[in-house]
């Protein structure tokens, strides 16, 4: 890597965090909030109702799903705006027409999104000390989900940022398919709950994998081999950086 990009990618992600650094109260403090409520309601009011799950109480098994599901949502939130608004501002064909590789414009935002969505996802840890004792089996394991499932839902951010022709546009798709998809990806409940026909339906949401191998590294317990949620995320992250890369390549929804 040259010191040209070097440079790109260092001030692109200096741009992303100061971007949602700023308004903290926006955009850090109301995931913890939220987070705080679910704990309160699903944890402690139902959660005492439900009793154990998997071998833990229910408030420890739903713990690592809050957690991934604040990351997921705020990653993706990050960068869909953020990149809509370089368009609809017009300063991301500046970045287009610089002597910088796409592939580093598409680090910076992914990468600025995902800061973004670990970040609460640490907050939202801390929050959960309150209400329960948290377990780590494999830190390893652990670091790994979070990063990859971050990295994976700002580039789908981005690509959204890409398509989209309005702010509403920005909305639709965490509106319409993300929310659904995280409720239905096994953060308030284990997969063995469900009959065996609509297990194998949740298998095809890629949530599930993510949820699945989050809790594997805090739990020790997982409905799906923590191998295969890892190979999944890589599959994913790699498919999504070649669609993102050959739409900023050919300009779609940017020069278009």
């Amino acid at each position: 890597m040259n010191s040209l990009n070097m440079v790109a990618l260092r001030t692109i992600w200096r741009k992303e965090c100061l971007r949602f650094l700023r308004i903290w109260v926006q955009t850090l403090l109301p995931p913890a909030i939220t987070m705080t409520l679910y704990f309160v309601i699903f944890g402690s009011l139902i959660g005492s109702r439900i009793g154990n799950m998997g071998g833990f109480s229910y408030m420890e098994f739903i713990v690592p799903g809050l957690i991934m599901m604040a990351v997921i949502t705020n990653a993706y939130a990050n960068v869909s705006s953020s990149f809509y608004s370089a368009k609809y501002q017009r300063n991301v064909e500046e970045m287009l027409v610089a002597p910088v590789s796409n592939w580093i414009i598409i680090a910076g935002f992914v990468g600025g999104g995902a800061i973004r969505g670990i970040l609460v996802g640490v907050i939202v840890t801390f929050v959960s000390m309150f209400f329960v004792d948290i377990h780590i089996h494999n830190i390893l394991i652990i670091l790994v989900t979070l990063v990859l499932t971050a990295v994976l839902f700002a580039t789908a951010g981005l690509i959204n940022g890409i398509y989209a022709n309005s702010f509403d546009d920005v909305s639709i798709v965490p509106t319409f398919i993300l929310t659904p998809l995280t409720y239905l990806g096994g953060v308030f409940y284990s997969l063995t709950l469900l009959p065996e026909f609509w297990q194998w339906v949740s298998k095809i949401n890629p949530i599930v994998y993510m949820v699945s191998g989050f809790r594997y590294g805090f739990l020790g317990v997982s409905e799906i081999s923590y191998l295969t949620s890892l190979s999944i995320l890589v599959i994913f992250n790699i498919v999504l950086f070649a669609w993102a890369y050959s739409l900023i390549s050919r300009g779609v929804g940017i020069r278009s």
